[in-house]
């Protein structure tokens, strides 16, 4: 026996508002860059030797980010496959280059500690990822939250490293002295050693906390399954 056909055409699947949330909180937590995924190591080590160079770093890779997945979602059912790539780098380009001329207005300084890692985030796997494996398949107003999130989550991490290594490297906090004259800074931490070994104190303290917190999901679902059963 034939279906019945319905006379309305099919309407296309809508996201939810908890979807469309999760697209930008995703990336401040869960799918942290830097503590989940671990990627854009090269600004991660280099520039977080003060909290100051990695808010900046971090805003400015934020604002690409959201900037280049609207450009890219605008336009990703037009662009051919044999020249995606290029095209995604093409739209992360301008977005540094605005970035570029920003920070060098707002201020020279931080422009001159940034140094050449500004025009380097064209090339950031960070953003490269993004650009292919979401704003080139979702719609744009999800992907600029993508975009968002991730570079904020990015600033996050930038930011709790630049804090650890201006603390104790420097003993001050965004300039300002935290202790007294007979502190005697760890300068280790202001090298580039020193970078590596506060990611990995950061990353070990990140593992641990997913790892106790699957946990106590694990054991949460355990115990409501054996109430249910018992009811």
């Amino acid at each position: 026996m034939d279906q019945p056909v319905s006379c309305h055409p099919a309407t296309p699947q809508q996201s939810t508002p908890e979807q469309t949330m999760t697209a930008f909180t995703a990336g401040l937590w869960k799918q942290n860059p830097v503590f989940v995924m671990v990627l854009g190591m090269c600004p991660t080590l280099a520039i977080t030797n003060s909290v100051r160079n990695a808010i900046a770093m971090g805003l400015a890779t934020t604002f690409v980010m959201a900037s280049a997945n609207g450009f890219i979602s605008l336009i990703r059912k037009l662009v051919p496959k044999q020249v995606r790539i290029a095209t995604y780098i093409l739209m992360i380009a301008t977005s540094v280059t605005i970035v570029d001329y920003l920070v060098k207005a707002i201020s020279i300084p931080v422009y001159k500690a940034l140094g050449a890692f500004i025009p380097l985030i064209v090339s950031n796997c960070l953003t490269l990822e993004r650009a292919e494996s979401y704003a080139g398949r979702n719609p744009i107003f999800k992907s600029i939250l993508d975009g968002l999130g991730m570079g904020l989550g990015f600033t996050f991490a930038l930011t709790c490293l630049g804090t650890v290594r201006e603390v104790l490297g420097a003993g001050t906090f965004l300039g300002f002295p935290l202790f007294g004259p007979n502190f005697e800074p760890w300068v280790l931490f202001l090298l580039p050693p020193g970078g590596f070994i506060t990611l990995a104190m950061w990353l070990l303290t990140f593992t641990l906390w997913r790892e106790r917190a699957a946990k106590r999901k694990k054991a949460r679902e355990a115990a409501e399954q054996i109430a249910v059963e018992a009811a």
